[in-house]
């Protein structure tokens, strides 16, 4: 992350902008169309009809006219945050720019109907032959390997851009918004919404339980760490990367360097996992797609790599389920993954305090320093609170709502569900920009990546596949009406 320490955090700022988003499109509902300009891409074979705003009260603006008016609206919010987080207003705009534009060039190629795609009824009307069936959401990939590119073949241009180069912003902004088109969508089949909760609950615990001993056991007993890198490694592989290596390396008062030297290789194997689960899920267990989900969200490290990891996963499940003629409902896969992330996330406070706690009466007990409770506070993931608000607030209001009522609520989901997606482009793209393979070797990671690598995909993966399958197998989405 970029920013400055006397600023607001980025958690806060993520919240603050999520709500935001959600609170505008609630004006669909007592008849104010506040956000209805945002562009939205449809898939295309004619690039001119690729673009319109989200509302048909905005199609006088024409679909390059919204795509102008959605940079410039996000232009002056992000970089009002950035203020915030007391960074370098002129270089943040002009990154933030370059993120936008190029991000959303990828998504737009990615929607290209020979990529998009993905019933053969799609393909009749398109009029093509061939389809990768990615649907839309394929423009993820692209995102993803247009900012590797960046990242690893420009280096210039990648630190120049750098102010703006937040994926975690991003990612979070987008969970708090996720909040509400997953409350709705909950609030039409509770039961197994309510019964995916306590599954995710369950099965975090027990995974926190396995990973974390484990691979703390293998970088101390096989690698010979010492302490200070053997948590924050353990955390980052079996937890939460980036932020779980972070609250960590500040709860037993590691050096900087650290967490920092963690959470890049975080950032490199969340890229590699990116690019391969999916598709194996995919592959495997399309029909068991709820148990892909969950995998999703206990393997993929980040949360930008895992509830976009979860976004992929459904994209290529519902569009193979299409094939065979099974119709699920889109938002379950991806909800599913993001609930066991968001558990993920609500315990990195939890954890970091325990090993705050332990450190501080055990290991360093000699100083006399003792862990404060409010280091639960200050550990936890501040975002999970916009998450929950949005979610809750839409919940109880679909739930007691009139038919008309809740003919309203949908379409406002909609609009801030196109904000979502916006900012899971910039995420996928930021990630990109961040992995530069060389510099990263170039500062000695080779051995903790061997540790990360022998414990990611000799145990987590396939640890959390059976238990995603122990709580999730047989559960399927709704089917689509």
């Amino acid at each position: 992350m970029q920013g400055n320490n006397q600023g607001m955090s980025e958690d806060w700022l993520s919240v603050w902008i999520g709500l935001l988003v959600f609170v505008l499109s609630l004006g669909v509902i007592v008849g104010a169309d506040v956000l209805g300009w945002v562009v939205t891409t449809s898939v295309w074979t004619d690039l001119s009809k690729a673009l319109a705003p989200a509302s048909k009260a905005y199609a006088g603006l024409g679909g390059v006219g919204s795509l102008v008016v959605t940079y410039v609206v996000l232009l002056v919010v992000m970089t009002i945050g950035a203020a915030a987080l007391k960074a370098d207003l002129g270089r943040f705009a002009l990154g933030f720019t370059a993120v936008f534009w190029l991000s959303y060039i990828c998504w737009i190629i990615g929607s290209w109907a020979n990529f998009a795609a993905n019933t053969p009824g799609d393909m009749q009307k398109f009029g093509i032959t061939w389809s990768l069936k990615l649907t839309a959401e394929g423009g993820f990939i692209v995102a993803l390997l247009g900012g590797l590119f960046v990242g690893n073949f420009m280096p210039g241009f990648a630190a120049w851009m750098k102010e703006a180069v937040r994926p975690e912003l991003y990612i979070k902004t987008a969970i708090v918004i996720l909040g509400g088109f997953l409350g709705i969508t909950a609030a039409e089949k509770l039961g197994l919404a309510t019964s995916l909760m306590f599954r995710g609950l369950a099965a975090i615990i027990e995974a926190y339980l396995i990973y974390w001993a484990v691979v703390y056991f293998v970088a101390r007993k096989w690698f010979k760490f010492n302490r200070e890198w053997a948590a924050p490694l353990a955390s980052g592989i079996s937890i939460c990367g980036v932020s779980a290596a972070i609250a960590t390396g500040a709860a037993i008062r590691a050096r900087p360097v650290v967490p920092i030297m963690v959470s890049s290789l975080v950032v490199i194997f969340a890229v590699v996992e990116l690019l391969i689960l999916p598709f194996a899920a995919q592959a495997f267990l399309s029909h068991e797609p709820m148990v892909a989900g969950a995998w999703m969200g206990l393997a993929v490290k980040t949360d930008g790599a895992a509830v976009a990891s979860g976004g992929i996963t459904e994209a290529l499940i519902l569009a193979k389920a299409a094939a065979e003629g099974i119709n699920y409902s889109k938002g379950w896969i991806l909800g599913t993954t993001a609930t066991v992330k968001v558990f993920i996330d609500i315990f990195i406070g939890v954890w970091a305090f325990v090993l705050a706690y332990i450190w501080t009466t055990r290991i360093e007990a000699a100083k006399g320093e003792r862990a404060k409770a409010g280091e639960i506070w200050e550990r936890f993931p501040k975002f999970i609170i916009g998450y929950v608000v949005t979610f809750v607030l839409i919940l109880i209001l679909a739930l007691g709502a009139s038919p008309e009522l809740l003919a309203k609520i949908k379409p406002a989901m909609g609009e801030a569900n196109v904000f979502r997606v916006i900012f899971f482009v910039f995420t996928f793209f930021t990630i990109g920009v961040m992995s530069d393979f060389r510099k990263l070797w170039e500062e000695g990671i080779g051995k903790l990546a061997v540790v990360y690598l022998v414990c990611l995909f000799g145990f987590v993966i396939w640890f959390g596949l059976v238990i995603s399958w122990i709580f999730f197998g047989g559960v399927k989405p709704p089917l689509a009406s």
